[in-house]
């Protein structure tokens, strides 16, 4: 205590900031050491009612209201963030709690080519004979070995017919079995289910992708090639490529004695008895599977690794690293000027410093579509005064609240590396943390956001519509005509469709089939919600233009959606709730969900004029 009234009193007879004054504090004999005085130089400034700055920058003082992070009554926006605590918190820094550990993964590709030989012919580590699903209702019924797996049981002397008959091989979606042969040119015979020939799609393909690299790993197959069903399309091709090159993906960033993990040794995939052109398709999986992996790493990671200023980081080096970008990245003090009082407030409890984030790529050529995509991007997520607590709260997990952020980083890589023509695409995040502190904002506090709206805070965890209210005003303001957020944002949303399934809602019905195709072509789940306009009146404050939660004990997730369209003046636009398939709850890894599919989205050409 009387270390904290010597260096308040210092600050008091000193013209110089609280920020200037920091060779005084280290001084001391170590940095737990000055961030547990904090509180003590904070109460003895209050008492002491020290300028809050230098005479000549500033008249302001250091009244309750301003210690308390506050603006004067009269102010259009938040209470100004950050301020005395946070500053002297970010002295200490926290590379020393971060560690050296690196933030992505290593990248691993697989060449994928169409191969003119014959599946027996075939010479190689693995050979994998996809099997159908018997048609009918009989539960009992076995894969049946026909066709191409009929001759090539036959050159294997039986193996095929052995792993049905031996395993009771229904040829269900994400079975598999996988043999030792010999007499023929491959080393493994593997099969795996497909499914109903009838219901072949992009899921599907996604998932025997999965199980090849899988069993090539499993087995330290470096070559393998896969009998392609004739069924099977150019848009199945793509899926399953893409699915293969994600198998791969291994993250054993944080481990300091990683334990004994074979790495991918899968080199090449041969696809035989493919007759269509697929050297587009199988061009375009290891760039998707590198903006997927992107945001699988990011949203893994922890949140002492994964800060705002992480995640601007990464942006500007996609920015650096791609042609068509460029990037800008706007600081508090620029956030403040214009007036984004919905963002801010969220972020003053944190000492992180928000960070605004803005992509831009042009393509090549006019642009035919000008689209944005909005990402939620809260590094983490306390829930603020209004605690996630109790079994349930997930409040371990709320490193994966920036899954809509890493999902348009993500996407913005993966457009990077494809390079579309004629659109003009923003990626734009605002990033920050919900905490808790004497600064954070609080249950009844009124925010403004950056198009004049005032929101009324009745539940500091329904923060992430706050961040994105003034990132979708921000996104219209520079000539987007297409605009989609995308957030982890509801626990409603995941009770109504579950955790495999996004949910999305749209101004209308027209835009939302955009995404319903582009999600569908990428493999990736989503369902079209209502936006009951009736449950507008849940989200209207008798003392505001907004309140943050509905009023109502039920429909969460509409009523967040109504609260975002208040941000959106003419243009077009959704939203997708990823809340759910953002995590993999078996694997207890992120799943890089909506990178596929944004990517397809911002891709498409543009739709016809009605």
């Amino acid at each position: 205590r009387e270390e904290g009234i010597r260096v308040a009193s210092a600050i008091k007879g000193s013209d110089r900031s609280p920020l200037l004054v920091k060779s005084d504090w280290m001084k001391m004999s170590s940095v737990r050491r000055m961030i547990g005085l904090l509180p003590l130089v904070h109460s003895s400034l209050a008492f002491q009612a020290v300028p809050l700055v230098s005479a000549r920058a500033s008249s302001s003082f250091l009244s309750p209201s301003i210690l308390r992070g506050g603006a004067p009554i009269a102010a259009p926006g938040a209470r100004t963030p950050g301020g005395f605590l946070s500053a002297l918190r970010s002295m200490a820094g926290t590379a020393a709690m971060q560690g050296t550990h690196p933030i992505r993964t290593e990248t691993r590709v697989a060449a994928i080519a169409v191969s003119p030989s014959a599946p027996e012919a075939w010479a190689g580590d693995l050979l994998l004979v996809p099997m159908f699903e018997p048609d009918g209702d009989d539960k009992k019924a076995l894969a049946k070995v026909d066709g191409v797996a009929k001759m090539i049981d036959a050159k294997t002397g039986g193996a095929i017919s052995e792993m049905v008959q031996t395993f009771e091989f229904k040829g269900k979606p994400k079975s598999s079995q996988v043999l030792r042969v010999q007499g023929v040119p491959f080393k493994n015979i593997a099969i795996a289910g497909v499914g109903k020939l009838g219901k072949m799609d992009a899921e599907g393909a996604g998932a025997l992708g999965t199980a090849l690299a899988s069993l090539a790993n499993t087995h330290k197959a470096k070559s393998a090639a896969i009998v392609l069903p004739a069924a099977a399309t150019v848009e199945w091709v793509a899926a399953f490529a893409e699915a293969v090159q994600l198998g791969m993906y291994q993250d054993r960033r944080f481990k300091s004695a990683p334990e004994e993990t074979t790495p991918p040794t899968l080199e090449t995939v041969a696809l035989i008895g493919f007759t269509g052109d697929a050297r587009k398709v199988l061009d375009r999986a290891p760039h998707l599977a590198a903006g997927v992996a992107l945001a699988r790493d990011l949203v893994s990671a922890p949140p002492n690794y994964v800060t705002p200023t992480a995640l601007a980081d990464v942006a500007v080096k996609i920015a650096k690293d791609h042609p068509g970008f460029s990037c800008k990245i706007l600081e508090q003090d620029e956030c403040e000027k214009l007036g984004m009082g919905a963002f801010l407030g969220v972020s003053q409890g944190a000492c992180e410093p928000p960070k605004f984030i803005h992509l831009l790529y042009k393509g090549k050529g006019e642009a035919k579509r000008k689209v944005a995509v909005v990402g939620k991007g809260l590094t983490f997520d306390s829930g603020g005064y209004n605690i996630k607590a109790g079994p349930g709260s997930m409040i371990e997990l709320m490193k994966f609240d920036m899954g809509g952020s890493a999902a348009v980083l993500g996407a913005a890589m993966s457009v990077g590396l494809l390079q579309p023509e004629g659109v003009e695409a923003h990626f734009i995040i605002a990033s920050c943390e919900n905490m808790v502190s004497a600064e954070a904002m609080r249950p009844g506090d009124i925010l403004t956001a950056s198009n004049g709206k005032t929101i009324e805070v009745i539940n500091t965890d329904a923060e992430g519509r706050l961040t994105l209210a003034d990132a979708l005003v921000y996104a219209e303001k520079q000539g987007a005509e297409e605009i989609v957020d995308i957030a982890t944002l509801t626990g409603a949303c995941i009770i109504s469709l579950g955790p495999s399934v996004a949910g999305l809602w749209a101004g209308d019905d027209a835009f939302a089939e955009t995404f319903k195709t582009s999600f569908k072509a990428a493999g990736e789940k989503v369902w079209h919600m209502p936006l009951v306009m009736d449950y507008a009146e849940q989200i209207k404050s008798p003392i505001a233009d907004l309140r943050n939660l509905g009023a109502g004990p039920a429909g969460g997730s509409i009523t967040a959606a109504l609260f975002l369209k208040e941000f959106v003046k003419e243009a077009k636009w959704a939203h997708l709730d990823i809340a759910g398939p953002v995590w993999d709850n078996k694997e207890s890894t992120a799943t890089g969900y909506g990178v596929k599919g944004l990517t397809h989205w911002i891709s498409a050409p543009p739709a016809p004029k009605a």
